[in-house]
């Protein structure tokens, strides 16, 4: 196994368990009760799948789904769910934004002083350690819950570059994976920080727990890679068919198209017109990225409609033609020395049975 491998794969899910670890730490703090602590466990998971990943896929990552970024979801949700809920009794008395972390030179010269004598200058780190963490405790709560949402999506794009890639996905994939993941974040995050924001909101419990259903569901797309891998043909009766064909050529693209309406901005659109519309709750960026959601949704449904229009026009042109008409997106594995019975079986496979009527016998 490659040691750089090796470690982006260790370094990578350490980073996932460290915030997982913060989150609870910081419900734990909220919540005055130490049972809280038994999420911890759920980092165990992600242990199990290191250790599994190393020893099957030596270290690389799975075609199409990968398990570190589920699991990672796993153990950070149900922490950022409690301090939400959480924050809805929970007001900030600082300024919106203002992060203060007093750690003066007195108080590291009180640690200093105490470390003096036996212990040495361990003693002394470990005391100011004690103090920066004391400090941190008095940070506002709403910050510390939106500082936990965004390094959350951060770290889910930067362990998504680090983690090392599986044979089935190439570099200029997961580039554009990653390109896309950004700009989905900054979407996701402003729907969980901006709309949890509204004080109508915070004051029903039954909207703050369908705003987190929802967030939690756009979250699933994360350990996904459908969107920048194609599908490819498989020689079977059932890929001769035209749905199957046309997920074969546009199967990148149509799950694209299938997040957005039914995992993100769907989904979103749908919360904020129940605000606007039900709730009647109403303000300049509820507003703008509802009419942001419209179009997006628009459009996708627009581009579903080119795709399928032009495959249709495909498959009519080259029948008139009598053409093969086989599967672009990917070539069928097959060697070069391929037997001329291999390739009588890929034209079989390859050709449409669409014009029946050009089988009719030829009238004198």
């Amino acid at each position: 196994m490659e040691l750089m491998v090796l470690l982006s794969a260790l370094v990578t899910r350490l980073l996932f368990a460290l915030h997982s670890l913060i989150g609870v730490w910081r419900v734990t703090e909220v919540k005055k009760e130490p049972k809280y602590w038994l999420l911890a466990l759920l980092n165990l998971l992600l242990c199990l799948e290191a250790g599994l990943t190393l020893k099957f896929k030596q270290g690389r990552g799975y075609k199409w789904f990968s398990p570190a970024i589920f699991l990672y979801l796993i153990c950070t949700i149900p922490s950022l769910w409690l301090l939400e809920i959480h924050h809805g009794t929970q007001y900030c008395g600082n300024e919106p934004g203002a992060v203060q972390v007093n750690v003066t030179n007195q108080d590291f010269n009180q640690s200093r002083e105490s470390s003096h004598g036996n212990e040495g200058i361990d003693h002394h780190i470990i005391q100011t350690a004690k103090v920066f963490v004391n400090q941190l405790s008095t940070i506002c709560e709403t910050v510390w819950t939106l500082a936990l949402h965004q390094t959350f999506l951060l770290l889910l794009v930067i362990g998504r570059w680090l983690l090392p890639i599986g044979v089935e996905i190439t570099r200029d994939q997961l580039s554009q994976l990653l390109l896309m993941f950004v700009g989905t974040a900054a979407d996701i995050l402003e729907f969980a920080s901006d709309t949890l924001e509204i004080e109508d909101v915070r004051k029903n419990y039954v909207l703050i727990n369908a705003i987190l259903a929802v967030w939690t569901w756009s979250m699933l797309q994360f350990p996904l890679d459908l969107a920048v891998q194609h599908i490819g043909c498989k020689p079977t009766a059932s890929a001769r068919r035209i749905p199957s064909l046309l997920l074969c050529r546009y199967g990148a693209e149509l799950w694209t198209i299938g997040v957005s309406l039914f995992i993100q901005d769907g989904p979103f659109f749908i919360v904020r017109s129940i605000l606007m519309g039900h709730f009647r709750i109403f303000n300049q960026m509820l507003v703008f990225f509802t009419a942001k959601n419209i179009l997006v949704v628009t459009l996708q449904l627009y581009r579903l409609a080119v795709i399928t229009l032009d495959f249709r026009a495909t498959i009519l042109q080259k029948s008139r033609k009598g053409e093969v008409t086989c599967c672009p997106c990917e070539p069928y594995e097959a060697s070069t020395h391929a037997t001329a019975d291999q390739d009588n079986k890929m034209k079989e496979f390859a050709a449409f049975p669409l014009r029946e009527e050009s089988q009719a016998p030829l009238k004198d």
